[in-house]
């Protein structure tokens, strides 16, 4: 778990899961003890850090996590788990996947690595088709474009939070920019930005950005599911007045109006935008 992190979440109505599930998340939605919203995220990266930490590390947690984010629409509860061990999990295989090995040795003592992935191998094969589904991704240092695209600009919603004379922005606490929507909505515009981008650059992976990949995995929840993308730890990264100027939901869906309508120029500026703006985030995880 990073701490200059993006989020991309589906909130699934208390209806989509088993029936004894149904019954866990109701109570835990009405238990005191739960990690609230406001720190959840700091709730997350403690655990991850601690257990990082530990002599000998630990990748993934010896259990699933027992919590998850929740939203409250009128009187109906959507649930989003957090699922820590099945992302950590994933998020360990990649790593170790994409590691020269003396290198990862030096991160993971080769017995808990090995471990760790029969472990993985284990649950894969008792787990069944939806086994790997996560109801939550995430990306560190940037949002990718792909992830805005579900969205529109008027769903966005920014929380500057207060400051102090001289306070560091990066310190600052209570800041948060969030986009939500209905599952619909969101399945909706994907589909619309895949149909666009295959109708004038045809098939070319690079060129779709990976919007095919995000539509598949929103096609896996219940179809009055809630959609969020969460800037997460990257406001902190960020100064009120970049904050304010971030309009890249709105930004990519007008490029892909402008390539629709043949105004290239205006497609191409509005990307620009975006791509530009999120490469310069990603710039400071290599600054000093």
């Amino acid at each position: 778990m990073l701490p200059y992190a993006a989020y991309l979440r589906v909130y699934e109505p208390l209806s989509a899961f088993a029936e004894t599930e149904r019954k866990v998340w109701a109570d835990y939605a009405d238990s005191r003890d739960r990690p609230r919203r406001a720190n959840a995220l700091n709730a997350e990266h403690g655990e991850a850090v601690l257990r990082l930490l530990g002599t000998p590390p630990q990748p993934v947690p010896a259990q699933e996590s027992p919590n998850a984010y929740l939203r409250r629409v009128e009187d109906r509860l959507y649930v989003c788990p957090w699922q820590t061990q099945l992302r950590s999990w994933l998020a360990f295989s990649r790593l170790r996947g994409g590691t020269p090995v003396k290198l990862m040795d030096r991160l993971v003592p080769k017995t808990i690595a090995d471990q760790t992935a029969d472990d993985f191998d284990r649950y894969k094969r008792t787990g069944g088709s939806s086994a790997l589904r996560t109801h939550i991704r995430t990306t560190a240092w940037h949002v990718p474009p792909s992830w805005f695209v579900p969205f529109d600009g008027n769903e966005r919603w920014l929380v500057l939070g207060s400051s102090t004379p001289g306070q560091d922005v990066t310190t600052a606490t209570g800041r948060n920019l969030i986009y939500v929507t209905s599952m619909a909505q969101a399945r909706r515009r994907s589909a619309r930005a895949l149909q666009v981008l295959r109708r004038h650059l045809g098939d070319d992976v690079s060129a779709n950005f990976d919007v095919e990949d995000v539509a598949r995995w929103l096609e896996e929840f219940h179809p009055h599911s809630l959609v969020e993308l969460d800037y997460g730890g990257l406001v902190h990264l960020m100064d009120d007045d970049a904050l304010q100027a971030d309009q890249s939901v709105a930004e990519l869906s007008a490029s892909l109006t402008g390539l629709d309508t043949g105004q290239e120029e205006l497609a191409f500026a509005m990307y620009q935008r975006v791509i530009l703006r999120w490469k310069s985030m990603q710039l400071l995880e290599s600054a000093n």
